[in-house]
């Protein structure tokens, strides 16, 4: 009788030991499942989003050159047109993260800087000088300069940034509802994240 019952408790064991190994290696494998699945999530979205913007900008350039005194100049005008295309880009090829099975937590500790990018068209009207002060190189590039400062601050003040940010959060919501869906937490710096609008973007236009 003792020796049935201790190979019932011995047959027992096996199977309980045999149960938890194979729960284990179960749990192992979805967890090895989910860590591949973010990981690919994190691969699709490093991608480059793009918010393209056109501007225009009417600019009258003009400059005076006294000769002899004040009261003669030589003069130098011009109407320039100026059709610019604007992109604005986050390339999230240089998001820094991690991805810790054990704690099944993503690190996301730094997202990027948008990238503007100011592709010009000029187009010169009316252009006029005295002979003793004609049009140079440096004319050309005071006005270039003027014009690209006056679009930055139309840019600024434009919903262009804005549209991309919101592009950028679009896709970043991606991965934080597939994380929570599988159980996971998603870090940004220090802190846990539940909502895309917690993820603080960096603002500081890179200009190209």
């Amino acid at each position: 009788m003792k020796k049935v019952l201790a190979g019932a408790v011995l047959a027992l064991a096996s199977v309980l030991i045999y149960k938890s190994c194979t729960d284990y290696t179960a749990d192992k494998e979805i967890l090895k499942e989910n860590s591949m699945l973010i990981q690919q999530q994190l691969q699709n979205v490093s991608k480059l989003i793009v918010t393209e913007g056109h501007f225009a900008e009417v600019y009258t350039y003009a400059d005076s050159k006294e000769l002899f005194g004040p009261l003669f100049t030589a003069d130098k005008k011009a109407l320039v047109v100026v059709n610019a295309k604007v992109t604005v880009t986050y390339d999230l090829g240089k998001v820094d993260f991690k991805v810790d099975e054990a704690l099944k937590t993503v690190f996301v500790e730094q997202l990027p800087r948008p990238e503007l990018s100011i592709s010009p068209d000029f187009e010169y009207y009316d252009v006029t000088a005295d002979y003793l002060n004609p049009f140079e190189a440096k004319d050309y590039n005071t006005i270039k300069k003027t014009v690209n400062t006056s679009l930055l601050k139309k840019i600024e003040a434009s919903s262009l940034t804005g549209n991309a940010q919101n592009r950028l959060l679009s896709e970043l919501s991606k991965l934080l509802v597939l994380t929570n869906s599988m159980g996971w937490t998603l870090v940004y710096g220090d802190k846990p994240i539940a909502d895309p609008q917690e993820l603080r973007l960096g603002d500081q236009l890179l200009i190209d």
